[in-house]
């Protein structure tokens, strides 16, 4: 149930809205080049059967890089024979022998993976990568000849003519599956099928490869230091994580400053040296051209044909279609009435910024480079605030048991016991079983907080286990981070960003946790794509709740409390900034919905130059700016090009409008209390996709969300 008044409120007020973002002696598992070619047996392979863990968690002890092909393979076979029983069964096709016998194939392809690819992102290797690039078109081919088998088809088209004997869960899956056939070209022709199979197995290729050189070039761009003098604004323990950084990479006495994810790099403003400012910045934003801009420019060719094929203009109109949006036209209504608003804000904050640059006796015209370091300085005389006294009150320990933990408890009445006698994959991840106030277990969660050599950029939730009533699972959640780690026995200090980065993060977790869902693929965050980024902005806010910095917040020395005044400076200055904030996230959800609104044919083709086609995109909608760059360039955007967020990168204005309207409503309502936090929990947390996303929201809230909260939220409105 999508409610056009919430779509049309929501495009109403966007116009002066900003969006944001935001050590084990374990035995690891073995992913040397060397174990591929050791012989193994059946029993020898962890993959083949169920872990004896508790919750199925994988015994990463005993994971070897030579398991992963035989259980790709065996797994695949499996499921492929399961799949064709089920279609050439001589019963009548039921709801039971057709679509929940789909739910139950797979099981050990469906471990295989989730394990893989949950450490492909965490711990690569080149030996990994290229597993991954071998099967990924295997992988391609398999689900389709599941999701194109013609005979398995008309059984499910069969059980879907006759959903009106069901209910609740069940009839919510018949329609999933129904759909998901028909979006995946299930009642086309074989002739279009063929092509369409095509299509998807060169896509796997070349999204696995996207993904695969931007980590690549993320690793290859560090930017080695050899003098410390240029490290000048550093301080002593940045300084010496960078040095740690180095001696780990065989760079001893020297200092290595790894890439994140986005364009802006943290450390832009804080460096003194205007030259290593200028080389940082360039090894962020030239990441991926040479090799990711024949692959993107295919990648957008073939998303096109492929919408085409299946009935659909673009791309963008076929991937809307299941959301919560339904329609390009509803996206660009709010991005286009925002960017204006955006934009004029941006050169206002560029003019203050080439102030302070003139104040400091320079005469250069603001660059890319020079916006944090100066801005920063402006956010500091206007505020009074030092970064470095704010991150002393954010050490991480801290952080994650006194505020991400108590929150939780004092929410939802869960806990967190920390497990050292499960595996894990890396010696810096932390494990935690998670207990219900009556002392049940609800399942296992792993942090994983801190960068390191082979793993992505950014941060993210995934379900190595997902919970399912049918198959009798658990939840199984990962949380992944990127924060520097620090020099040995140094404390882990966080910025602000990175302490709502990490509620944000267990909003995702709780959102896989609480899941109460039978069949699993309607479980935890199997949802819209413009849904799923609610739960996790939703808890974002707790991180300012005054009774939860007042558990957290402490100066990791002294364990003193942050000083009230200096706690009021933090927060007046998080609306600081607000346009370059907001013009680098809608630069790049608008060139997100640019690229896929390219139709088949001419329009594809014409576009050879990346570079070009940015400028000309972000041109058209009044964002190009030459010191404001998107928050990510197309060819390291792994979210649209490798991600699942094609057409889909807008989601984390849409879904925060819900997350500022829910927390607003639950402050009504008394707060950080368990009373809301088992609503919120019920009717949001647990539901998975089981009942349509706007249907769940006016389930918990009882109407659906305005945009007041979030112009609150923003300090638009009083």
């Amino acid at each position: 149930m999508r409610s056009s008044s919430f779509v049309l409120a929501l495009a109403s007020a966007v116009s002066i809205v900003a969006c944001s973002h935001s050590t084990s002696t374990q035995t690891q598992p073995d992913l040397s080049p060397t174990s591929e070619t050791a012989p193994r047996t059946d029993s020898d392979n962890p993959m083949l059967t169920k872990s004896t863990l508790q919750y199925e968690a994988p015994d990463y002890s005993k994971v070897e890089l030579a398991h992963f092909r035989p259980a790709f393979d065996q797994g695949m076979e499996e499921q492929a024979a399961e799949i064709q029983a089920i279609a050439t069964s001589e019963e009548p096709p039921t709801f039971e022998n057709t679509i929940v016998a789909m739910e139950r194939s797979g099981a050990i392809l469906d471990r295989a993976t989730s394990v893989f690819f949950s450490m492909s992102g965490t711990v690569s290797n080149d030996e990994i990568r290229a597993l991954e690039a071998e099967y990924a078109p295997k992988f391609s081919a398999h689900y389709d000849s599941i999701n194109l088998d013609a005979a398995l088809f008309a059984r499910v088209e069969a059980v879907y003519q006759a959903r009106e004997s069901l209910s609740g869960e069940d009839l919510r899956l018949v329609e999933k599956i129904y759909t998901r056939f028909v979006r995946a070209g299930a009642k086309l022709d074989e002739g279009v099928k063929t092509e369409i199979r095509a299509i998807n197995s060169e896509m796997s290729e070349l999204t696995t490869k996207f993904s695969q050189n931007v980590l690549a070039s993320t690793e290859k761009g560090a930017v080695l230091v050899d003098d410390e003098a240029q490290l000048a604004g550093l301080s002593e323990s940045q300084i010496a994580g960078l040095g740690a950084a180095a001696k780990a990479a065989g760079h001893d006495g020297k200092f290595l400053i790894s890439l994140l994810n986005t364009t802006r790099h943290p450390l832009l403003s804080s460096l003194e040296n205007r030259e290593l400012r200028e080389r940082l910045w360039k090894a962020s934003s030239t990441r991926g051209v040479a090799d990711n801009g024949p692959v993107l420019l295919r990648i957008v060719a073939l998303r096109a044909r492929k919408a085409k094929l299946l009935g659909y203009e673009t791309w963008a109109d076929y991937v809307l279609a299941e959301q919560m949006a339904q329609k390009p036209a509803a996206v660009l209504k709010i991005l286009d009435d925002l960017a204006p608003q955006v934009a004029d804000k941006t050169k206002a904050e560029a003019k203050e910024i080439q102030k302070a640059i003139k104040a400091d006796g320079k005469k250069f015209e603001l660059q890319p480079w020079d916006w944090f370091y100066y801005a920063e300085k402006v956010r500091t005389k206007k505020f009074d605030l030092d970064e470095a006294q704010v991150r002393a009150y954010f050490e991480l320990e801290r952080v994650r048991n006194d505020g991400l933990f108590f929150t939780m408890e004092q929410l939802f009445g869960i806990t967190f016991k920390e497990r050292d006698d499960l595996p894990t994959y890396h010696p810096d991840v932390r494990t935690f079983e998670v207990f219900d106030e009556d002392g049940s277990s609800i399942g296992l969660f792993y942090a994983d907080y801190f960068a390191r050599e082979g793993k992505r950029g950014g941060a993210w939730m995934n379900a190595i286990v997902g919970q399912s009533k049918l198959l009798g699972r658990k939840p199984v959640i990962v949380n992944c981070l990127n924060i520097p780690k620090p020099a040995e026995g140094e404390p882990a200090l966080l910025t602000f960003d990175e302490v709502q980065t990490m509620f944000h993060e267990m909003g995702h977790g709780v959102h896989g946790l609480f899941s109460d869902a039978t069949y699993p693929t309607l479980a935890g965050t199997s949802v819209p794509r413009d849904y799923v980024e609610f739960p996790s902005q939703f808890e974002e806010d707790w991180a300012i709740d005054p009774k939860v910095l007042g558990n957290f917040a402490k100066h990791y020395q002294t364990g003193e409390a942050i000083p009230p005044e200096l706690l009021t400076k933090l927060l007046d200055s998080r609306k600081f900034n607000q346009g370059f904030d907001s013009a680098e996230y809608l630069g790049s959800a608008l060139l997100d919905m640019e690229w896929h609104l390219l139709a088949d044919g001419e329009q594809v083709t014409a576009v050879t130059d990346v570079e070009a086609f940015e400028r000309a995109a972000l041109d058209k909608h009044g964002l190009l700016m030459a010191a404001v760059p998107p928050r990510y360039k197309s060819p390291y955007f792994s979210h649209t090009f490798a991600g699942g967020y094609s057409a889909g990168y807008y989601a984390y204005l849409w879904t925060e409008v819900l997350a500022a309207d829910a927390f607003a409503y639950m402050g009504t309502q008394g707060g950080l209390t368990r009373a809301n936090g088992d609503l919120f929990r019920e009717k949001i947390l647990s539901r998975g996709n089981t009942i349509e996303p706007m249907e769940q929201y006016v389930n918990y809230r009882g109407q659906e969300p305005s945009v007041d909260a979030l112009l609150r939220r923003r300090g638009l409105i009083e």
